[in-house]
C-alpha cells in the first residue's frame, strides 16, 4: 500500500530518487511518457505512476497533443523547496566566506590594504 504522504507536498514527492530524476529530465524540455520511459530506463506503468503524484503536488503539467500527454516541469511547484533550501544557502554563503577568510590569512593573501613601506 502506498503511502500516503508522498502525494501530499513537493517534499514528499522529491523524496524518491526516481521522481527527482523524472524532474531532472523535464528540466531539459517537454516530454511524452514514451520519452520518459526511453530516457529512464523504466517501464511505462511505473513512469505513470511517478507522473500521477508529480502531477498531483503540481510540480509537473500536462497537456494533450492528440492522443500524446506531454508533461512539463512546473516551477511554482518547486518554490517551497526552493524557499526553504535558500535559508541554508544564505548560511553556506555565511560559512564559505569565513571559511575565505580564514584561507587568506594562512596563506598570507591580503586585501591590498596591508602595505609595509
Amino acid at each position: 500500500m502506498a503511502r500516503a504522504a508522498t502525494t501530499t507536498d513537493a517534499f514528499n514527492a522529491v523524496a524518491e530518487p526516481r521522481r527527482r530524476q523524472i524532474l531532472d529530465v523535464l528540466a531539459r524540455g517537454e516530454r511524452s511518457v514514451t520519452d520518459l520511459v526511453a530516457a529512464l530506463d523504466l517501464a511505462q506503468p511505473q513512469v505513470s505512476k511517478h507522473l500521477k503524484v508529480l502531477h498531483e503536488v503540481g510540480l509537473v503539467a500536462v497537456r494533450e497533443d492528440g492522443r500524446r500527454r506531454l508533461y512539463r516541469l512546473e516551477g511554482r511547484g518547486l518554490k517551497p523547496i526552493h524557499d526553504w533550501v535558500a535559508g541554508f544557502a544564505r548560511h553556506w554563503e555565511d560559512r564559505f566566506g569565513a571559511l575565505d577568510a580564514v584561507l587568506a590569512e594562512i596563506t598570507g593573501e591580503t586585501d591590498g590594504n596591508d602595505h609595509e613601506g
